[in-house]
């Protein structure tokens, strides 16, 4: 592991990778602290850029985003009392109440360091468990991956905001959209409608920029709250020793968490920061301090949601499989600049793995020198008007669009599909399943059709392989567990 870390390092300290590794930390921490501005949005839209750029340095730049923008949320959690991102909803609680009791820099610099520390620790898990994993999967036939595939779409319906029936049904629709094309096999054309744009299928920057860009962004014009910017009471950033002794435990308990959770596939970083939370509040010898600007309600979640956002590379990198919709857009990285995801990705491009994994430890280290010095600029950028900053973001949605075919029809699926996301938005039908259903879509229809062709048509194939039979109990026990669940608390309100 230590010489792949050296090789690891060698090549993300070229100076183009470390220059897109600060951009990446750059602007996640901007889309953080920018309230409305997910990281879906940004790596939304960025994803047409990343067909000019190398793979590594497009990665390195869109990882650096998404670990960049949980450090961010906290920020405006603390000062805001307005999450960035909905992992940092439950930092509100005690970290807003810190910034009402004149304690806004020690929140965020315990934020700062618990969520570096997290960090660091998760990109070891990936150096450590990605390897093996990987070494494991090579071993799976396509019975195997049909099979975790399934578990993994099930797992992220389960795991999903809502209603799980709104849930699968968005997986479905995923895995429909995601067969829209050219059957590769026999060549005939499929819910093309005869239109000659369809052939190809639908893009995935088109899927992704309008269900989440533009959907999300007149979603939040929606809202005309005002809020309030606690800046006077931020004198110094220290914490004391007191504040240090008391975030030491809770960052530990948050980080294993966080890692957890990080390596199961649809449990997105909200669940472990919630967690996290929850396991202090419970353990804590005074309970009625949460809420009322307990260090460790700040340090424990902050913790937990870094962690897993490093460890949930791991089963995306080596499985192939993605954990959450932001996961979903960086295979779709992958594979527009023509890798193939899963194990193999260790093997046939070590420097994109472990310069990846180096990478990591770059971009959290420039994010510990960005968030503190800088609090006062990303304060100051808190009181933007959010009605001068969308024309912006549809500005380079419509630009990105455009420059991929140079043709039209791009934008006006674009706007399709926005229109879609923000039907759903308002049906209470989260779009996340969708996307990871459009992913793993047309991997599950060439893992079953392998499987079917090398079993000669026996569909029995998935039930007398021990690894795939595995899948599937675990997918059936999901179901079952969570179908009962319903069942109980239907009968519960019933009395």
């Amino acid at each position: 592991m230590l010489d792949h870390l050296i090789f690891g390092f060698s090549v993300a300290l070229s100076l183009q990778n470390l220059f897109y590794c600060f951009i990446g930390v750059f602007v996640g921490t901007l889309v953080g602290v920018l309230p409305g501005i997910s990281p879906l949005i940004s790596i939304s839209m960025l994803l047409p850029i990343t067909f000019t750029l190398e793979p590594l340095s497009s990665l390195i730049m869109l990882a650096g985003i998404y670990y960049g923008a949980q450090y961010g949320g906290s920020t405006t959690s603390i000062l805001l009392n307005l999450p960035g991102e909905a992992s940092s909803v439950i930092t509100c609680m005690d970290g807003y109440q810190m910034a009402r009791q004149g304690r806004a820099g020690p929140a965020l610099a315990i934020a700062a360091i618990s969520s570096f520390f997290a960090g660091c620790v998760g990109t070891v898990l990936i150096g450590m468990f990605g390897p093996p994993i990987a070494e494991l999967a090579l071993k799976f036939h396509a019975a195997e991956y049909f099979s975790l595939m399934v578990l993994g779409l099930v797992a992220a319906a389960v795991l999903a905001q809502g209603d799980m029936v709104k849930a699968l049904a968005m997986v479905v629709f995923g895995i429909v959209l995601g067969v829209v094309g050219t059957d590769v096999s026999s060549g005939r054309q499929r819910f093309t409608f005869g239109i000659y744009d369809l052939s190809d299928g639908i893009g995935f920057t088109i899927v992704a920029v309008g269900l989440f860009a533009v959907a999300e962004v007149v979603k939040n014009l929606e809202n005309t709250e005002t809020t309030e910017v606690f800046t006077a009471k931020i004198t110094s950033l220290m914490p004391t020793l007191a504040d240090m002794k008391a975030s030491v435990n809770p960052t530990l308990r948050g980080t294993a968490l966080g890692s957890f959770f990080g390596m199961l596939p649809g449990a997105g970083p909200a669940i472990s920061a919630f967690s996290a939370y929850m396991l202090e509040k419970k353990i804590t010898k005074d309970p009625s301090r949460f809420g009322q600007g307990a260090i460790e309600g700040v340090a424990s979640p902050e913790a937990a949601n870094n962690a897993h956002v490093q460890c949930s590379f791991i089963p995306t990198l080596t499985l192939g499989i993605p954990g959450s919709p932001v996961m979903a857009l960086m295979l779709g990285a992958l594979m527009i600049q023509g890798i193939a995801p899963g194990p193999q990705v260790m093997t046939r491009n070590p420097d994109l793995f472990w310069g990846l994994i180096a990478s990591m430890w770059i971009g959290n280290l420039i994010l510990v020198v960005l968030n503190l010095p800088l609090v006062g600029i990303w304060v100051k950028l808190l009181k933007v008007p959010y009605r001068w900053l969308f024309p912006c973001i549809f500005m380079f949605i419509c630009v990105g669009n455009y420059s991929l075919n140079n043709s039209a029809i791009e934008i006006y699926l674009t706007a399709g599909f926005g229109v879609l996301g923000y039907i759903l938005l308002k049906l209470e039908c989260e779009p996340a399943p969708l996307i990871l259903g459009y992913v793993l879509g047309p991997l599950m229809e060439d893992s079953l059709r392998r499987a079917m062709l090398l079993s000669r048509g026996d569909p029995t194939v998935f039930f007398t392989r021990p690894i795939s039979l595995a899948f599937i109990l675990v997918t059936v026990l999901l179901l079952i567990t969570v179908i009962m669940h319903g069942l109980r608390k239907k009968r519960e309100k019933g009395s």
